[in-house]
């Protein structure tokens, strides 16, 4: 069972929704709710994309190459004469 809430809107703004829910053959409340109900969906999957994006990016790519040389190797100083 939903819970109710209270919020405040301009009056233009309850009048303009009042028509489009008329359209929509649905009710203000119902809008909203749906509406907020996709927002939280949206924010929990790109939470989850986020934390999935950067465990790839913890754990690296191979991306096929061979190193020819050592790090060490290759910074390797050479002692002066």
């Amino acid at each position: 069972m939903g819970q109710n809430i209270t919020i405040n809107l301009d009056g233009e703004i309850i009048q303009k929704a009042r028509v489009l829910a008329a359209r929509r053959q649905t009710s203000i409340s119902r809008m909203l709710g749906q509406e907020l109900e996709r927002v939280v969906r949206e924010s929990e999957r790109y939470e989850q994309a986020k934390a999935k994006a950067f465990a790839h990016m913890r754990q690296g790519w191979h991306m096929g190459g061979q190193a020819v040389a050592s790090r060490e190797d290759l910074h390797e100083t050479k002692s002066l004469r």
